[in-house]
């Protein structure tokens, strides 16, 4: 057992002691004399003063995780970066060769810059994911004090009474007590693959290996079958998985795709870089260029265009990303799975509970001598109405209201539901009817009843009432064609009558017509006993025949009022829905079509008769799969994933694990989902809600168009660096350098600083939702990215060279005439190109016109910043000689921001053609050129 007081920042101290030193050996003791040892009772559990005294001494029951790493260390990984000591190097260049502090000083302060922001994103990033671990904290269900109750599993000492059942993930190490056809599966602990029997027989060998020890269950594992009662002999590190976990120590974290085409494309943009900047070191040697001047202008340009904040920036992306999807209502467990969202393009979900509100409601009631009568309302609540088709009144329908509250083992109260859905629903009506159903039973006390089973599908009680001593009567409820050929007779306004064969019919093609509207049927039927109530089970059976049906009512479990517009944006997003549900074929296809579920309906039944290439073809066609196993919905998901879809699978039983498995995202349940599920999913719904896997979606592809607006923005403007260089380079003007050092470093902390931050959280363009998945395997820049990338570049460079090159002559009296003059103009204009295209490439599609534009007030915020300090630079004294500038007048900063907006102009143009192009595209696909 482990020692010491609760353990800081989330970790467990380590184990003083090995996991069982306080019982040795558990499994070779009975479970009596192990509770014992650990001072507790099976039947009570342990007091609340006994668990205080205990974590105080065990400490809290997790496994420990990484040391903290002290800032100092993060910021020396931060400063060791292969990107950041190409600067640092050029610092100590540049100081060496032209004796001067002014650009190291700078090149420094962009260093420290980038490191701080990096930094404060890590921590942020931190932070958010910690939030996110701490929502995911899982409970289980103890004995304390003699009640059952349900606590957060760190919360668990040894000696503490755990009830687990099918689903559940043990939360501790601990000795079976009791075992009711209880099978674990093992496998994270001994690598077996199927689950092994259970039981709470001791084990005689105190050498058993791990997987013979079959009186214990372990942290980790799960319950794959059956129940059991077990107490907790080893919590946190003092566990066999703790034992592991200490053995392996910390792994580093897995990197994403996106973060490793991110770190390879850095890595890319590196060479070039430097490749560029020998070239132009080059060709200045070859013109004769001053060499101090030629390493200085070198090293900046290689500050400038080496991307070292573009790793940083994509990882604090994400983990704000999963934070914000935290927020609504969706727990990411792996980032990777933020960027697989925004590409899903196939959603397989659950019905019960997701699309549906799993509510069990009273939608038609039938009397049989009587039209079908509508119930209004929702759910649980007794808010709502019977009503007639024709407007005329609803006759009392007092003996089928009756027998529902009767026959009937659930409760209502307050709107919430304890027992059966369908029970439920009953009650509910009664009490719509006019019925109290406590009262109702309190009046009627049930002497006898036969239990509902699927073999004979009814439930019988019977029932005395006070008001009446001696009078039993017979409640039924139960299928209608069971219930059907139980009854002689039909009741009737006044009495009853004889049920013949064309009544029988007609009620028949009723309940028909019921279901295939996607309604659950229920027929209630019932009698006065003449004779005493029979004892036995065959006695009883034989009593509940000639009964008189009452009514038959349908039953629905209602679509969420949300599902249908969230699925009605699935289909505008590109992605298709398939409700996957063990409901019958009928009732899930009505759902289906009210909720706008598009394509055909097949059953379990259908799919084991294809082979795997059929099923292949013909599975994205389906749009309903009913009647399916958990074997039918991992080869649905496969199925899908043939042809490269991106598939998203909801599941919350123990049977889903394998398919939310295999699917690339796999969805559990938060509130009906099991342990199993919630571990082999890489998202969790808080809410079981279809709508968040939806905003999750929008969410995801929010996340990865940020991304991609980082990257569009800063591979811009150091293309535009590289071939503004390149040409003066080549063509020998300005120098061979546009701008000086210390401006180029100052663009540079554009670049990587608050403004492009910024963008990292944007918000999400609402234009995502119309456009199809991106495919699985589109690089981050494709073909047309990559073009609009140069054509931007090569615009920057030119508008900026012409400025450079023109602003002499074209105002020839300037009072700062000369190259500090050019340079200012060339170096005012690159700068609100940056302005500029940071407000184009918020969106691919959107005009920058558009109101979308002034959505982000972090990017006005910043832009407003560098505006101001451009103006500070150029026009105050002591920022002109920091920064070699020189004053502008007005028509001289009209010129350098008219030509900026260039950008804009092109931006736009390429903007209409491509919506040109995509109209053009739909026309054709509609078949309308």
């Amino acid at each position: 057992m482990q020692h010491g007081s609760d353990p800081p920042a989330g970790a467990s101290p380590a184990p003083a002691t090995d996991p069982e030193s306080r019982v040795p050996a558990p499994w070779t003791l009975p479970g009596p004399e192990v509770a014992s040892l650990l001072g507790t009772d099976a039947h009570s559990g342990l007091t609340h003063r006994a668990v205080e005294e205990r974590r105080s001494e065990y400490g809290l029951n997790r496994l420990a995780g990484k040391p903290a790493v002290p800032a100092w260390r993060k910021i020396l990984a931060l400063l060791s970066d292969r990107l950041i000591l190409v600067l640092l190097a050029a610092a100590v260049l540049s100081a060496v060769v032209s004796g001067e502090l002014e650009t190291p000083i700078v090149i420094l302060a962009v260093v420290i810059l980038n490191t701080t922001l990096n930094y404060v994103q890590e921590r942020r990033a931190e932070n958010s994911l910690e939030a996110l671990r701490k929502t995911d904290v899982g409970t289980t269900r103890v004995r304390r004090d003699g009640t059952a109750a349900t606590v957060p599993r760190e919360d668990l000492v040894p000696g503490d009474i755990v009830l687990l059942e099918a689903g559940d993930s043990v939360p501790a190490d601990g000795r079976l007590l009791e075992a009711v056809r209880l099978q674990a599966a093992e496998a994270a602990l001994t690598g077996e693959s199927q689950p092994v029997n259970k039981d709470a027989q001791a084990t005689p060998d105190a050498d058993a290996p791990l997987g013979d020890r079959h009186s214990m269950l372990y942290m980790g594992t799960d319950i794959s079958r059956g129940r059991a009662l077990m107490v907790v002999t080893g919590t946190g590190m003092a566990t066999q998985m703790g034992h592991i976990a200490h053995m392996l120590g910390s792994t580093p974290d897995e990197k994403t795709t996106l973060q490793r085409s991110i770190d390879q494309l850095a890595a890319l943009l590196t060479w070039i870089a430097l490749a560029v900047v020998a070239l132009v070191f080059l060709l200045g040697l070859l013109r004769g260029e001053d060499l101090s001047t030629l390493l200085l202008t070198s090293v900046s340009l290689a500050v400038a265009t080496i991307p070292e904040g573009l790793t940083a920036v994509v990882a604090f992306t994400l983990a704000m990303g999963a934070s914000r999807l935290a927020a609504r209502g969706a727990i990411i467990k792996q980032l990777s799975a933020v960027e697989t969202l925004g590409g899903t393009s196939q959603i397989c979900t659950d019905k019960t509970g997701t699309l549906t509100l799993n509510e069990m409601t009273a939608r038609r009631i039938l009397g049989p001598a009587g039209p079908t009568f509508r119930v209004t309302g929702t759910g649980y609540g007794v808010d709502g109405k019977i009503l007639s088709p024709d407007g005329d009144q609803v006759p009392a329908l007092t003996e089928a209201y009756l027998a529902m509250a009767l026959c009937n083992d659930a409760s209502v109260t307050d709107g919430i539901l304890s027992g059966d859905p369908t029970e439920g629903a009953l009650v509910v009506l009664a009490e719509k009817g006019g019925i109290d159903p406590m009262g109702a039973r309190a009046t009627h006390p049930r002497v006898a009843e036969i239990p509902f089973d699927s073999a004979y599908k009814y439930m019988a009680t019977f029932n005395t009432s006070r008001n009446e001593p001696g009078t039993v009567h017979c409640n039924v409820k139960g299928a209608p064609g069971v219930v059907l050929e139980m009854c002689s007779h039909a009741a009737v306004a006044g009495g009853v009558e004889p049920l013949d064969t064309g009544w029988r019919e007609r009620l028949a093609e009723e309940v028909a017509a019921m279901a295939g509207s996607g309604l659950r049927t229920m027929a209630v039927a019932g009698r006065w006993l003449d004779d005493p109530v029979p004892e036995d089970p065959a006695g009883l059976k034989e009593t509940a025949t000639n009964l008189v049906l009452y009514a038959v009512v349908g039953i629905m479990d209602p679509p969420r009022p949300e599902a249908r517009e969230a699925i009605e944006r699935a289909h505008g997003a590109g992605i298709s829905v398939h409700m996957i549900t063990g409901d019958h074929l009928v009732t899930a296809s009505a759902i289906a079509e009210d909720l706008g579920i598009r394509g055909s309906a097949v059953s379990g039944a259908d799919l084991d008769g294809l082979s795997q290439d059929e099923l292949e073809a013909r599975a994205p066609q389906y749009g309903v799969l009913a009647r399916v196993s958990p074997e039918h919905k991992l080869r649905v998901v496969e199925a899908l994933q043939a042809d490269g879809s991106v598939v998203a699978m909801t599941g919350d039983g123990v049977n889903d694990a394998p398919a939310l498995k295999r699917a690339d995202i796999g969805i559990a349940m938060g509130i009906t989902g099991t342990d199993v599920s919630k571990g082999a999913a890489r998202m969790i719904l808080t809410d079981d809600n279809f709508a968040t896997i939806v905003d999750a979606v929008e969410e995801g592809r929010g996340i990865y168009a940020n991304i991609l607006k980082f990257v569009r923005f800063q591979l811009t403007t150091a293309w535009g660096f590289v071939l503004m260089f390149l040409a003066a380079a080549t063509f020998g003007f300005a120098g061979g350098a546009p701008f000086t050092a210390i401006q180029i470093l100052w663009v540079n902390i554009i670049m990587d600083g608050p403004p492009a931050l910024a963008l990292g959280v944007d918000r999400t363009d609402p234009s995502v939702m119309r456009q199809p998945p991106r495919k699985p395997r589109e690089p981050l820049l494709t073909g047309q990215r990559l073009v609009g990338l140069l054509v931007s570049g090569i615009v920057m460079a030119a508008g900026t060279c012409w400025v450079g090159l023109a602003s002499p002559s074209i105002f020839p009296g300037s009072e700062a005439p000369g190259e500090d003059f050019a340079t200012t103009m060339a170096f005012t204009t690159f700068v609100f190109y940056q302005v500029f295209n940071l407000l184009n490439v918020r969106s691919e599609t959107s005009s920058v016109f558009s109101l979308q534009t002034f959505t982000n007030r972090s990017i006005w915020l910043a832009l407003g910043a560098v505006v101001v300090l451009q103006i500070l630079v150029v026009q105050v004294g002591v920022l002109e000689n920091l920064f070699d500038t020189s004053p502008l007048t007005a028509d001289q900063w009209l010129l350098c921001i008219g030509t900026a907006a260039s950008i804009i102009v092109v931006s736009e143009i390429s903007k209409a053609a491509a919506a040109i192009r995509r109209r053009r595209a739909t026309r054709e696909t509609a078949g309308n050129p």
